[in-house]
């Protein structure tokens, strides 16, 4: 059976750390990854990009309304995700209207992370 682990975080305590120290446990997750992987419990990673450069789509009575940002309601919770490759944000956009439960909840879209620039950036 398969699960996904959901990363939450709090972008104000994580902006506080001092940059060594963030470093640091990124250099420790990005390692214990690769340790995960080896030992094959885990399948596969990705970052999000921060919540800024999202877009949530919603769809009510026929009415399309795109906002910045993944601020769903406190109703709403997370069902599922689809990995996409789009060539920019607007087309993302684009492809998450296509999708029904937009009508009845939101589709976040956010943009993955380059796990290779962070290990590189941080010296892992």
């Amino acid at each position: 059976m398969e699960y996904l682990l959901l990363v939450y975080t709090d972008t104000e305590l994580q902006e506080a750390l001092p940059e060594a120290e963030y470093d640091a446990r990124m250099r420790y997750c990005l390692q214990h990854a690769d340790e995960l992987k080896q030992q094959g419990t885990l399948k596969s990673y990705r970052q999000l990009e921060a919540p800024s450069t999202g877009r949530s789509v919603r769809i009510r009575a026929g009415k399309t309304t795109v906002v910045d940002g993944p601020f769903a309601e406190t109703k709403e919770v997370l069902a599922g995700f689809n990995l996409i490759e789009a060539e920019s944000l607007e087309q993302a956009v684009e492809m998450a209207k296509d999708i029904p439960w937009a009508q009845t909840g939101c589709i976040e879209v956010r943009p993955v992370r380059d796990a290779d620039k962070v290990r590189q950036s941080v010296g892992a």
